[in-house]
């Protein structure tokens, strides 16, 4: 069974729907006619019944949503409870009470009380951290095993190049040695020959 809401919740609940209301009607009518006059001047009914559906439209989704909110956040709970912790305080303070320890948690110390909720959350932030740094490090390792094989083929690449390099200075070098002179004439030679066997025709 629900309980009954306390006078600060439905006072505040109250005092919301108020300015709801008046936020969501704070654009007249006239407003509205000014930016349409021709339409509001020719179909005037027409036009106040969009008007009006508008209007029931922006206050509808806007207690919608903010009743959404107070369900996912618990306020009536939360409101509540500060209606009935106040209403304890000012009831002790006319019997004459000083504020003693906490009432709701007798010997609660504040620093225990912050440690209980903020530790949890630090500790789930802790893990969170940790499995992210976890998978930063494997992404690292596998970059890591992709430059070396990068470097593995750049060097193989290196020295294959470097290999047809020194070939082809073995190539000239043994080109120079030979006797340009002589393999000329003899080329020249060669070629007279050739003609006195075979004369043109």
């Amino acid at each position: 069974m629900a309980s009954v809401p306390s006078k600060r919740w439905t006072q505040f609940y109250a005092a919301l729907q108020l300015a709801i209301q008046r936020a969501a009607h704070k654009w007249t009518y006239k407003d509205f006619s000014e930016c349409f006059p021709l339409w509001c001047e020719e179909q005037p009914n027409g036009a106040e019944g969009v008007f009006n559906t508008v209007s029931n439209f922006i206050e509808s989704h806007i207690v919608t949503n903010t009743n959404k909110l107070f369900e996912e956040y618990e306020v009536q709970k939360h409101i509540d409870t500060l209606h009935e912790v106040v209403t304890d305080a000012r009831a002790r303070r006319q019997r004459g009470e000083g504020p003693g320890v906490d009432h709701w948690r007798v010997d609660l110390q504040p620093r225990a009380a912050v440690r209980a909720r903020t530790i949890p959350a630090l500790e789930q932030e802790r893990d969170s951290l940790r499995a992210r740094l976890a998978e930063m490090e494997r992404e690292n390792t596998e970059l890591y095993r992709e430059v070396q094989e990068n470097v593995a083929a750049r060097d193989r690449a290196d020295t294959k190049t470097a290999e047809i390099f020194a070939f082809f200075d073995e190539i000239h070098a043994k080109w120079k040695e030979l006797p340009i002179e002589d393999v000329q004439a003899w080329t020249l030679l060669t070629a007279e020959t050739q003609s006195a066997v075979n004369p043109p025709p």
